[in-house]
């Protein structure tokens, strides 16, 4: 529940907040998946064939951290690791499983929920609010 002295477009964003979190984890609760593994899941979905090391990038884990992580989901049957063919030093991982169909897609079931609603707005309502979050989004990252 949002502070009594906060704006009513700040609450209204700690709301959405909120309900976005309890969104993402009752999804990966359902898929009997860590945080960490989800969006692994969604960044290895994006950028089919990543390199380890770019996904210890994405995720800000050690190397070590990203070889148990991908391990652990290799032996899931959720990730597989293809060699590379020029080096077989280098792997690269790609998902076993659809994003796009479920049980998955609940991983980004919320967000796609969201932009259906969003695109049914007017063009003039989504621009406004698009560019007061980019100029909040903007000036909170000094905060961080």
């Amino acid at each position: 529940m949002p502070l009594p002295s906060l704006s009513p477009l700040t609450s209204a964003l700690e709301e959405y907040v909120e309900v976005r979190a309890a969104a993402l984890t009752a999804a990966r609760k359902e898929l009997r998946v860590s945080e960490l593994e989800a969006r692994a899941l969604t960044v290895i979905g994006a950028e089919p064939g990543i390199r380890p090391s770019a996904l210890r990038d994405h995720l800000g884990v050690t190397s070590a951290g990203v070889t148990t992580l991908v391990d652990r989901l290799v032996e899931r049957g959720l990730l597989r690791r293809e060699l590379d063919s020029d080096d077989r030093r280098v792997n690269h991982i790609h998902l076993e499983i659809d994003l796009e169909s479920e049980p998955w897609s609940a991983l980004t079931r919320f967000t796609h929920d969201v932009d259906a609603m969003v695109r049914r707005e007017t063009d003039a309502a989504a621009a406004a609010l698009t560019d007061l979050l980019g100029r909040l989004t903007t000036s909170a990252r000094s905060l961080v």
